[in-house]
Order: structure tokens, then sequence, then C-alpha cells
């Protein structure tokens, strides 16, 4: 599902914010809320990939086409049961702040003493698929992932 070759961070937030027709305040406050990682280069100077580019899309697609607010995306991302994707034992759940709290995505959260204690969360898939907008839904209503590779997937609706 990832493509390495989008995830190698290449562009400045100058540049970003030029590519996507917004300020680098607000990049840097979408960092700040949560809503993206992104990695250090040189001197500390914050880098972005095309995987970031296309999540930033995304975020200002439900900001200013849906009328979704930063808080709004931030409980979004919070119902992503990522436990299930990453298959978390219960046990571990019960302690992890993800599960227990419905405030942000799961990345946002420190992991000690559970399954993502080790894992950098700007690889993990969790994190992927939430940037998805097309995709989240099935995210949040549990879907498997490998199912969403089906466009007819994607595509069924349940009148229900």
């Amino acid at each position: 599902m990832r493509n390495p070759s989008t995830d190698k961070p290449q562009y400045s937030i100058g540049t970003v914010a030029e590519i996507l027709n917004v300020s680098v305040e607000s990049i840097r406050l979408y960092e700040r809320k949560g809503l993206l990682l992104t990695a250090k280069g040189d001197h500390n100077r914050r880098t972005y990939s095309d995987a970031d580019v296309e999540r930033l899309r995304c975020i200002r697609t439900a900001i200013n086409e849906q009328k979704i607010s930063i808080e709004g995306i931030r409980r979004i991302h919070a119902l992503i049961p990522c436990w299930k994707h990453l298959d978390c034992p219960m046990k571990q759940r019960l302690q992890c702040p993800a599960y227990r709290r419905n405030i942000a995505g799961c990345w946002t959260y420190r992991h000690e003493g559970n399954v993502c204690a080790a894992r950098d969360c700007q690889a993990c898939i969790v994190y992927h698929l939430s940037a998805d907008c097309e995709r989240i839904k099935f995210l949040i209503h549990n879907i498997d992932p490998a199912t969403l590779a089906d466009p007819a997937h994607c595509h069924q609706r349940t009148d229900s």
C-alpha cells in the first residue's frame, strides 16, 4: 500500500506552502496539532515528502471544502482503531492512551510498553492510511485495509 518513493523527504516547508497555496504558519499549526509528522533534515529544518504533500491536501480539503475544523480532523483520526490494524493485545490496549482516549490519532501519543513502543509513527501503516481522505471512513468502520485496494469495495453502498 505504501510507496517508498513517495516517502522520501525532499521539499522545504516553503516549497510545500507554495505547492499547496497555504501559509508556512498553517503547515506548522497542523504539525503542532498532530495532523502531520515531519522529518527533520539538515540544521533541524522540516522536510516533506510527496506523501506529506498529499496528506496536507487531504487536510486542506477537509477544512476548506467539507468545513471540518482542525479539532474535528483530530477526532476523526482518533476514531481509527489502530489496535486492530496493529494486532495490539487487549492487555496493552487497556493501558494505551490511544485506546482509552478519543482526542487525536494514535501517532500523537507516547507509546510505552506496547507493540508501538519501538515503531516509527511516520512509517506506521495507520498513519499512512489516515491520510487517504477517500478511505478513512473504511478505517473507522474497521474494514480490513487489504480490501481497500479493491475498487469495487470502495464504491459499495449500503443503505441501512
